[in-house]
């Protein structure tokens, strides 16, 4: 089992290594390495953003948290699908035809403040640092599942982190935002390969959604708990909306209550607006209206994932008991045949269904996930240290290849940051806590951006009273509020008002709308404000007619300077 997935998991990354090889900017452009020269089409785009996003989460979180508590995972599904509506009607468009680099720059450009930039800046990097950790999570899981020991003494957990980490390291600082688009696109449809072969393979085996679902939910949903002597036993799961009767698969209450399945579906929906790698990517479509035609192709794209998602969390709930009494290697894994991990879930379905082949190639899926929307977070994060802080700030006067050379640098320190932090963790020690260890470490990054960025975003884009000082003051209300809810839902007794607290998008995110607002009222807008603006939502011919007006009035100006 282990050659043979280790060939093809290599053999994977051979080609993607070459691909970046082959597509790396030639000259020494930043347009080039950030946003591989906007020249990037619909439909690659559209892959790209989803490889860029279906990540660990998405491939391994979303069907966990399905087989973990049932109804209650597929909020995370719903979320993730959903978000992109907010980004196709009012983001995509205006964001791409404004034009710049990164959030931060947009933010510094439409609101003419350089504090703002350096304020977004740290608020980004701490967006992507809190989602870097899960997905490196992820890939600790499949490799200690997929290849069970370490290299050079480091446990097959660390092991997993580090090499996945290093790999696609190489892959963003080689490729930069072309090869990586590419790449992205590739990997995407190997997901989606991957999702379809293994619905395939369990319906083909007696597997049926509707029937599955009535069946699981005639007994009170049990997990495994592990006691303090290291003993495992299946615990029964409490309805957290009456909290008298037992859980089941088929109804909400599971691990959710009725305000934390709000709280998570909005901190779901605002945070898919504030991510800083998603974003990115629509700077790269040659028009707005390239930007948002390839949202309508990702909407597309993310109901189908998502949907499938749903229904293996489901068939790996329904199909994996039986498989475990007639498997021995499921011993290890299981008890009573429910799985000790909630991620491992595709992973077992891929050996069940397709031997050491199947997991291979599921494993190599979920890899394929981590790496893809790690490149997308460190292409981010190059761009605001290299462009936003470097190249306005700490050097001036760089040269593109200088300013290049200062994006591979801070992808490199970023990657080994968020690398020995996942190392620091251990995923069993919390499986007990969470439903996916995983798709709930991404959603306090989709908290974190939906309270810190997405309120402010969405006012500078369609509130022309928006000011930099009340953009600044938005920004870091939203995020102490973030992380001070967090701090306190993670010591906090009472399950309903916890759940809240670790989902804080829905207080977070209105207090800072409201703080930006407010100081908006009593700070001035910036100076061209008209400019900025038509720059923004001004159709073709808007900004046509304004330029022809300027070469009117500067040919009339250098008349009257030249008349006698």
């Amino acid at each position: 089992m282990i050659t043979a997935s280790i060939i093809g998991l290599a053999a994977l990354l051979l080609v993607v290594l070459g691909i970046a090889l082959v597509l790396q900017p030639r000259g020494a452009s930043t347009l080039d390495f950030y946003l591989a020269g906007r020249r990037v089409g619909v439909v690659t785009n559209a892959c790209a953003i989803c490889g860029d996003y279906f990540s660990a989460a998405s491939f391994l979180g979303v069907a966990a948290a399905v087989y973990v508590s049932g109804l209650d995972g597929v909020w995370y599904a719903t979320g993730f699908a959903a978000g992109f509506i907010p980004v196709l009607l009012f983001v995509a468009a205006p964001l791409r035809r404004f034009g710049e680099f990164s959030i931060p720059d947009f933010l510094g450009r439409r609101l003419t403040s350089d504090r703002v930039r350096l304020t977004a800046v740290c608020v980004v990097q701490l967006i992507i640092l809190s989602y870097l950790v899960p997905q490196a999570v992820g890939s600790g899981i499949t490799w200690e599942l997929l290849v069970g020991h370490g290299i050079a003494g480091l446990s097959p957990y660390a092991t997993g982190v580090i090499v996945s980490t290093a790999a696609i390291t190489a892959l963003v600082a080689l490729g930069g935002m072309r090869g990586t688009t590419w790449t992205q696109a590739v990997q995407f449809l190997v997901l989606l390969c991957a999702f379809i072969w293994l619905t395939v393979a369990a319906i083909g085996s007696g597997f049926h959604y509707p029937e599955a679902v009535d069946r699981l939910s005639e007994q009170p949903l049990t997990n495994p708990t592990a006691t303090e002597e290291g003993q495992w036993h299946l615990e029964t799961e409490q309805d957290r909306i009456d909290g008298e009767d037992p859980a089941t698969f088929g109804e909400p209450g599971a691990r959710y209550g009725s305000l934390g399945q709000f709280a998570l579906i909005i901190t779901l929906i605002m945070g898919t607006a504030g991510l800083p790698h998603i974003m990115n990517r629509y700077f790269t479509s040659p028009t707005g209206l390239a930007a948002r035609m390839t949202t309508v192709w990702v909407l597309g794209l993310a109901s189908l994932f998502y949907a499938l998602a749903v229904l293996l969390g489901t068939a790996a709930r329904s199909l994996i008991p039986g498989a475990a009494a007639e498997h021995a290697w499921m011993e290890e894994l299981t008890v009573d045949g429910v799985l000790k991990v909630p991620e491992h879930a595709l992973l077992v379905l891929g050996r069940v269904y397709g031997g050491e082949i199947g997991l291979g190639f599921i494993a190599s899926g979920a890899l394929i996930a981590v790496m893809s929307t790690i490149a997308g977070l460190l292409l981010a994060s190059a761009a605001s240290w290299g462009h936003d802080v470097y190249e306005r700030h700490i050097n001036p006067h760089a040269s593109q290849r200088q300013a290049v050379w200062a994006g591979r640098g801070a992808v490199v320190l970023v990657a080994v940051l968020s690398a020995a932090v996942a190392v620091g963790l251990r995923p069993d020690s919390l499986t007990a806590l969470l439903p996916s260890i995983v798709a709930t470490m991404v959603t306090w990054a989709f908290a974190l951006a939906g309270s810190a960025l997405t309120p402010v975003f969405i006012l500078t884009i369609w509130w022309q009273r928006t000011t930099a000082p009340a953009a600044i003051t938005g920004m870091i209300t939203g995020a102490l509020t973030a992380i001070t809810m967090f701090a306190l839902g993670t010591v906090y007794g009472d399950a309903g008002l916890s759940e809240m607290l670790l989902t804080p998008t829905i207080v977070a995110a209105p207090l800072s709308a409201v703080v930006t607002v407010v100081v908006s009222r009593f700070t001035t807008t910036p100076a061209e404000l008209d400019r900025l603006w038509l720059k923004l939502h001004g159709t073709a011919a808007d900004r046509h007619t304004l330029r022809l007006a300027r070469l009117t009035i500067t040919g009339v100006t250098r008349r009257s300077k030249e008349a006698p």
